[in-house]
This record gives C-alpha cells, structure tokens and sequence, in this order.
C-alpha cells in the first residue's frame, strides 16, 4: 500500500461494505471517508469520487478493486480480520492520542473549553477531555467506546491471521 509520502496522511475512501471499518480508521486518526456517508453506492459513482479526491480506495469487490487507480482489496467480512489484512498491509493502527476525526461524518474536532456546555450524554469538559465535530457538532471523549476500540486494536497481533 502506496502512503503518497512520509509527510502525506493516508486519506482513503470505503466503499458501501466498510462502514464499521470507517470508525476504526477515524479513531486512529485517519481520514476515512465512507461511500454511504456521501449518498454514494453507484461504482462509477465511487470511481469518480476517488479520481477527484486522490484517495486509496478501501473495498471488498473485485470487480471495483479491478478499475481502482489506488485501492486496498480487502478479503474478510469481520472487522477484526479486516483490521489484520491493514495492519499487514503496513498501515499503524494504534489510536491516535486524541481524536482528530468525527467517527460519524469524518470531518475534524475541535477540543471543547472547560467552560463550554455539552449535550447530557457527553461529560462536563472541566472533568474530562471532550472533542466537537466542526461539522455535525457531535461530541466525543475517551471513555469506554475508546477502551473498547483500543483492546480490539492491541488484540490484533494476538491472533494470527
């Protein structure tokens, strides 16, 4: 898998198959752009969309994998085995040490002040550390999803592929 550079974040595109995918890459901090996201399904629709953004394409099809420019042919349905074809791909799939991406539209986050007011689901900033998306306005914070995510990821290398 090309990286487009040492100083050039990977960004990639997944196509309809790959929404849970999605949220792992944006935990990681990836830009993890997802096809149904986008209102897109069509494959040309989706070819168009990667010759214009200059993604890697992430997918399962072969038939879409075929006519990719840049693409990353994914052969499991689980998550956690798709995770293992990156990881062996050579993509770093560790957390990044704060979010970077909204895990819903995949936008940027902004760190909210401690004096700000957060939705009743999220924690009071001044307790702990709480992320905005720019775009959706959804808000996120290292808690329990997190932990989850990072012992699916640290379990990775435990199970061969």
């Amino acid at each position: 898998m090309s990286d487009g550079g040492a100083d050039s974040p990977r960004r990639f595109l997944l196509d309809t198959m790959l929404g849970k995918l999605a949220t792992y890459l944006r935990m990681c901090g990836y830009d993890a752009a997802y096809t149904l996201d986008e209102g897109i399904e069509d494959d040309d629709e989706i070819l168009d969309r990667l010759h214009s953004s200059g993604r890697t394409l992430l997918t399962r099809s072969h038939a879409l994998a075929d006519r990719a420019p840049a693409v990353v042919l994914l052969q499991s349905r689980d998550i956690e085995d798709q995770l293992r074809e990156l990881a062996a791909a050579g993509l770093d799939l560790s957390l990044a040490e704060k979010p970077a991406r909204c895990g819903v539209c995949n936008a940027p986050v902004e760190r909210v002040g401690i004096d700000e007011r957060t939705p009743e689901y999220a924690p009071d900033p001044s307790d702990v550390d709480v992320w905005r998306c720019v775009d959706c306005g959804q808000h996120f914070w290292q808690g329990s999803h997190w932990d989850d995510v990072a012992e699916t990821l640290a379990a990775l290398s435990d199970r061969p592929s």
